[in-house]
């Protein structure tokens, strides 16, 4: 008995060894971003880094601008995948999303304390 018990234990870890993990559809929006803040194209180069975790749930925990995004999603459709998160200065709300396009994050910040919007692109770090 204690035989057959081993040898179905064996045959377990090695079925669970051999599959492969499942991809997360989010990984690829995951990682490490150097977000370009600049307004035009010839300004100084002028950078942020933007950290994002994406949960199981969809839900985005990290950074943005130096603060913690503090409620998030991500989310795909019509072919993209996007992300949405809030953060806070401290002063007021910012409001960002993203979609990766060609490998490459292109999104927008909205300041509803600051009345801007900034528009901005991220390469993976």
């Amino acid at each position: 008995m204690r035989a057959l018990i081993t040898a179905l234990a064996l045959t377990a870890s090695l079925a669970s060894a051999q599959t492969p993990p499942v991809a997360s559809p989010y990984a690829a929006l995951a990682g490490e971003w150097s977000v370009d803040l600049r307004v035009a194209l010839t300004d100084p180069a002028y950078s942020k880094a933007m950290v994002l975790n994406i949960g199981t749930d969809r839900a985005i925990t990290g950074s943005f601008y130096d603060s913690e995004i503090l409620a998030g999603r991500a989310g795909t459709a019509q072919g993209r995948q996007c992300v949405a998160f809030r953060t806070t200065d401290g002063q007021g709300m910012y409001h960002s999303s993203a979609c990766l396009i060609d490998g490459k994050m292109v999104g927008q910040t909205w300041a509803e304390g600051r009345n801007f919007v900034l528009p901005w692109t991220a390469t993976r770090k």
